[in-house]
């Protein structure tokens, strides 16, 4: 292991130590005295046990994570303000996250999108790197695909069964021969992330390691290594519609480099460099530019096929992690350490035409709506925001529990809206579906 890599498990663990453990905090005075060991069995048990949440429970006013509040010695809303006062943001950049609460006030709450589904306790997202957080993908309003420890599991709400996909635990080598694949494969690789779309399925390693493999076929069908520099973690995958008519994926790695392959034959097609570490990288609708955004205060606007900067983004206090295109070709959002999502528009690159600040902390994920009504910003832990661009994002939705993300997923029909909670006691799988409103005439009789 590296020196950088050790650093970075140093700083991962450390943020470890901070996440919520709900059976430690929040039994009140006994875990305060004595932790878990000074609590009634029965107690203990009510407490962990794993029982899923329907929305006609949540409905009769259960907590949609099963959390038992009415037991504990602490209420939702004083843990909340508890929470939000204690919880420590990550920054690269000392106190970027203070001056952007000095300059920003959080959008009006009070837009309702999406309704409470369910709550799967079963599935068990898990996170490996602090700062990476899309470890999950949703291919249909019923099938989700997620990082639970080594494994890719594969999860349908339809039949409530959790299969697993691949298993990086062990050895993973390719069941096809194509030029630059290593048929030896990798032994116990540490997934950092991971895309599925269009039937693949692309999973990233912290040693520059890349795994294709066809949800319809059994096997894996690529491995490579990227690069063999000592800091080499796969910081974002994309798999998108070629500007050919074929499907691609783009890499984005820590060694500045950025790697477009074609899927079909899974061949390097571009590799772009830059001069700081590449954390999260978007490809615009009509395929002609890319939003990049690294270790570095600005973001760029990259020709696709040349790789040179077309136009800078400043603005941010902070590294960015996340980036996402509307559909319309024109806006792109790009979310910081700096607790902001910000909004920008091509015609007009000066300045952002919005500004979104979180509650807790740094913006790590970011997705719209496949019709462009909806932004889905996440952040680190405990809130999603579902922003109504209709209403130029001054109004959104809130979406509020607690643990750490793993990721956030939103169906290709815009139906479903999937959150993966990374906790020790309360890990999960929640699920949203869009609200519609029918008249009468909308009925069947």
């Amino acid at each position: 292991m590296s020196y950088y890599q050790r650093l970075e498990e140093m700083n991962y663990m450390a943020e470890e130590a901070e996440m919520v453990d709900f059976v430690d905090e929040m039994d009140g005075g006994a875990a305060a005295a004595g932790g878990v060991e000074d609590v009634e069995a029965d107690e203990y048990e009510l407490i962990t046990k794993v029982t899923d949440t329907s929305s006609g429970q949540a409905r009769n006013g259960q907590d949609i994570q099963g959390i038992p509040w009415e037991r504990l010695n602490i209420s939702r809303e004083n843990y909340r303000s508890t929470r939000l006062e204690q919880y420590k943001n990550y920054e690269n950049i000392p106190l970027s996250g203070e001056a952007v609460d000095k300059e920003c006030k959080q959008m009006e709450k009070g837009g309702h999108y999406y309704e409470f589904f369910y709550n799967s306790r079963s599935v068990k997202p898990t996170i490996l790197h602090f700062q990476l957080r899309n470890l999950v993908w949703a291919t249909s309003k019923h099938d989700v695909y997620l990082m639970s420890n080594y494994s890719v599991m594969h999860w349908s709400s339809i039949s409530g069964n959790l299969s697993e996909v691949i298993d990086f635990a062990g050895h993973v080598a390719p069941s096809e021969k194509h030029a630059g694949s290593l048929l030896e494969g990798f032994t116990q690789t540490q997934i950092s992330t991971i895309a599925v779309k269009d039937n693949f399925l692309v999973a990233g390693g912290f040693h520059g390691e890349l795994t294709c493999k066809r949800l319809d076929k059994k096997g894996v069908s690529f491995c490579t290594r990227t690069t063999y520099d000592d800091n080499a973690i796969t910081n974002a995958i994309e798999i998108y519609d070629s500007m050919r008519g074929g499907i691609n994926f783009m890499s984005s790695n820590n060694d500045g480099g950025l790697r477009e392959y074609d899927l079909e034959t899974f061949q390097l097609l571009n590799h772009f460099r830059f001069p700081w570490p590449v954390n999260h990288t978007s490809v615009s609708p009509d395929r002609r530019l890319i939003a990049v955004v690294g270790d570095n205060l600005d973001g760029l606007l990259v020709d696709s096929q040349s790789g040179k900067t077309v136009s800078t983004v400043e603005g941010h206090l902070d590294y960015s992690f996340a980036s996402a295109w509307h559909p319309d070709g024109r806006v792109f959002a790009t979310g910081n350490q700096d607790k902001t999502c910000r909004v920008w528009d091509i015609r007009k690159l000066s300045s952002p035409t919005a500004i979104l600040k979180g509650n807790l902390g740094a913006v790590r994920s970011i997705c719209f709506s496949s019709d462009g009504q909806f932004m889905y910003v996440a952040e680190p832990a405990d809130f999603v925001h579902v922003y109504s661009t209709q209403d130029d994002y001054r109004r959104r939705q809130e979406i509020d529990f607690f643990g750490e993300i793993s990721g956030v997923a939103l169906s290709p029909d815009d139906e479903s809206l999937y959150i993966g909670i990374w906790d020790r006691t309360y890990a999960s799988l929640l699920q949203y579906n869009k609200r519609h409103t029918y008249g009468y005439l909308d009925s069947y009789l």
